[in-house]
């Protein structure tokens, strides 16, 4: 259904849907001229909003290139948006099959992603829209979102509710479609977004538990993980056994760790070995050269004492590095169920 942006002030569009209101006023051959600029992911984001968008009211629309153009002039061609005018317009900029693949793409991608309007929201909105919510509904949308969305907002509530979210979200499975669309719509009307969506199924478990969890500070995940055990011990277990810590860099092997190393620079590995225990230190240090090795060591001596969170901040950025690494299939890591979890 088209989103009628009569209504809409400035203030209340996401960049996306500011893109595709000055688009619509370009015309389809001017906004591939911009499209051809931008990259696929920033594309696509507006294909989305370009094919929902209905109605715009002249005021909104001058508003809008005004505030993107400062220096134009002259009267915009008011236009109307839609499927119609997004699939003009990409296939001016990419040609008529890679236009025709995306829309249908689109299409389909739409109807998975019911949480989609949130993509924009920051933390502050996304916690607004999920206040008063029951921890059911709170897991719902959480297992939908990226996991630094779902992280950054779940540390924002009390640690009974995280632990009672998280554990929610690691035992879910599939929720019947009609379900899923309820929670949709109601969080959307609370977004004020006017958008329908349909979805399939619900994306959680324990993976999607698992990078929110790796996501949050230390001293969150910590807490998190000491609620959810009070509530399961067993799958609290499960949970500490599939995520890497930087204590788990020992169960690397020297390979692996070479790899992760090139990844860090020297500053951000002295700050990670401030206060680490000595065979931490030692996994790090032999495994860089005898001069990288010298500079290191001399440089962690002259940075003095640092914070306790700016070396946090320094093992999350090695463990980062590692996750990149696996993802990417440059190293593998190995998880047992009963390694020792050290938060």
């Amino acid at each position: 259904m088209a989103t009628s942006l009569a209504t809409r002030s400035i203030a209340s569009l996401t960049g996306p849907q500011k893109a595709a209101v000055l688009l619509v006023q370009l015309g389809p051959e001017r906004s591939a001229l911009l499209m051809a600029l931008l990259d696929p992911e920033e594309v696509e984001l507006i294909t989305v909003e370009l094919m929902r968008l209905g109605e715009v009211d002249p005021e909104l629309a001058d508003e809008v290139l005004i505030a993107g153009f400062g220096e134009l002039v002259g009267p915009a061609a008011l236009g109307q948006g839609g499927p119609g005018f997004a699939k003009a317009m990409l296939e001016a900029s990419l040609g008529k099959e890679a236009a025709g693949e995306m829309i249908d793409r689109l299409k389909g991608g739409d109807d998975k992603q019911p949480f989609l309007f949130l993509e924009e929201a920051d933390t502050r909105q996304m916690v607004s829209f999920l206040q008063g919510e029951t921890p059911q509904t709170i897991a719902l949308v959480m297992a939908h979102l990226r996991s630094h969305q779902a992280s950054a907002a779940l540390v924002t509530f009390p640690a009974e509710v995280q632990a009672d979210v998280a554990q929610r979200i690691a035992t879910m499975e599939r929720t019947s479609p009609d379900i899923v669309g309820i929670v949709a719509e109601s969080i959307r009307r609370k977004a004020g977004a006017v958008l329908t969506a349909q979805v399939d199924e619900v994306v959680g478990g324990m993976q999607p538990l698992v990078e929110i969890i790796n996501r949050t500070d230390a001293g969150t995940s910590k807490q998190l993980l000491e609620e959810l055990a009070k509530r399961d011990p067993v799958l609290a277990d499960q949970i500490r056994a599939s995520m890497f810590t930087f204590e788990d860099i020992l169960s690397l092997e020297d390979k692996a760790m070479q790899l992760v190393l090139r990844e860090v620079d020297a500053g951000t590995l002295a700050v990670a070995l401030k206060g680490a225990r000595d065979d931490l230190r030692d996994k790090i240090l032999n495994n860089v050269s005898a001069r990288a090795k010298e500079n290191l060591l001399e440089e962690m001596e002259l940075m003095g004492a640092v914070r306790l969170s700016q070396a946090e901040e320094g093992r999350s950025a090695v463990v980062a590095a590692i996750r990149q690494l696996e993802e990417s299939g440059q190293i593998t890591i190995q998880r047992e169920s009963d390694d020792e979890f050290v938060a």
